[in-house]
């Protein structure tokens, strides 16, 4: 259930280990949040490493921030096997501390890290202007192990390459009223009149996914994003990088294949519709002036802004596998800002599960951790 990148990302999974598979959408395809999404792909979380180490312990949020390493290049992978043309592009990413008293933080972030050899490198200031020619309150971390792409071309080109290669049938404007589980599985009603069989079902519609869940697990954020007019490329900064701060919420900036410049951030914690969209034009005058802040040499000019709601969690982490209650349905929810590269971990991980092979990252992200942390 759900044809974004999430689910595209499960049935390759699924398809590619010879297990049948169909898939329904309320919506065309992969236009939720996947055709919103701006899609950084980072082994960094939402919530740093020495934060969520507190959190679920240390050597959990070490193994979350490992899986959504090896993630990356998974995802790479995929695209490469499939020949799906996804604008997929590795990027160094910059974490910066957007105020002085941050550069504790920065700090204590790049002692665990390299405690556990993830890639890191901690930059001063000084540094940073020299490399990026951009001037930031204090320090910052740098790998150059993450990447982009566009969420939405990942996700159709996945489908069509199984719809082709693997038969695999795809239900859109077919919204699910009812789920019954039965002895053997579960019958699915459509709203329209129609009735699917299933040994399991798999949940992959993000934060739409409540109404398949016992309880709620999740909590509902407006975001807002910008793109602008194409930029040459000489004035834009060295390498490209993927660039995000400390603040909370944070500002992030990526480019594209075509010299655009996306800029996204002034999260609020509501999600109500009308409320969200009627503060896209305010939103979006404060993203412009906090890139001008930061590169006041580049002509920026917006040529679209759009807003969408996404789903969090207090560990920063997603929700995979089942409900205590629901043995044979699953749950591939990335929710966080990297709802990608846990789409990636949740694909596998389910898809192993139904072979009946154990997935020790199964543990991390399941369902016990909410009884326990929450």
């Amino acid at each position: 259930v759900g044809s974004g990148i999430t689910g595209a990302l499960m049935v390759h999974e699924l398809c590619s280990a010879g297990l049948r598979c169909c898939m329904v959408d309320k919506r065309s395809i992969a236009t939720g949040s996947s055709i919103a999404s701006t899609a950084l792909l980072q082994y960094e979380i939402d919530v740093p490493l020495c934060e969520m180490a507190e959190i679920i312990g240390e050597d959990n949020a070490v193994s979350a921030y490992r899986a959504s390493l090896a993630s990356i290049a998974d995802i790479e992978k995929v695209l490469k096997e499939t020949g799906v043309d996804a604008d997929f592009e590795k990027r160094p990413s910059l974490f910066y501390a957007s105020i002085p008293k941050d550069i504790e933080l920065i700090e204590k972030e790049y002692v665990i890290r390299k405690k556990h050899n993830l890639p890191v490198r901690l930059l001063e200031k000084e540094e940073i202007k020299k490399l990026y020619n951009i001037e930031v309150p204090g320090n910052a971390l740098l790998n150059r192990v993450s990447a982009q792409m566009d969420a939405y071309k990942a996700a159709t080109g996945l489908l069509l390459y199984h719809m082709k290669k693997d038969g695999l049938e795809i239900f859109t404007h077919t919204g699910v009223t009812e789920c019954v589980e039965m002895p053997e599985g579960y019958i699915m009603e459509t709203d329209r009149g129609h009735k699917i069989e299933c040994k399991y079902v798999i949940i992959a519609a993000g934060f739409e996914a409540g109404k398949f869940l016992s309880r709620e697990i999740m909590d509902l954020t407006s975001t807002y994003a910008l793109v602008s007019h194409p930029v040459d490329s000489k004035d834009l900064w060295p390498e490209q990088c993927l660039i995000w701060e400390t603040a909370e919420p944070y500002l992030y900036i990526r480019t594209t294949r075509g010299n655009r410049i996306i800029v996204g951030g002034e999260d609020e914690k509501f999600s109500d519709p009308e409320r969200r969209d009627a503060l896209l034009r305010k939103k979006t005058l404060v993203l412009e002036k906090k890139f001008r802040r930061l590169f006041p040499s580049i002509p920026f000019k917006t040529e679209m802004a759009w807003c969408g709601t996404f789903s969090t969690t207090k560990d920063g982490l997603p929700f995979i596998g089942n409900c205590p209650d629901k043995d044979r349905m699953f749950f591939d929810l990335g929710y966080g800002g990297n709802g990608i590269t846990f789409s990636m971990i949740g694909a596998q991980i389910i898809c192993k599960k139904l072979q009946g092979i154990d997935d020790e990252r199964g543990r991390i992200f399941g369902y016990e951790r909410i009884e326990k942390y929450w």
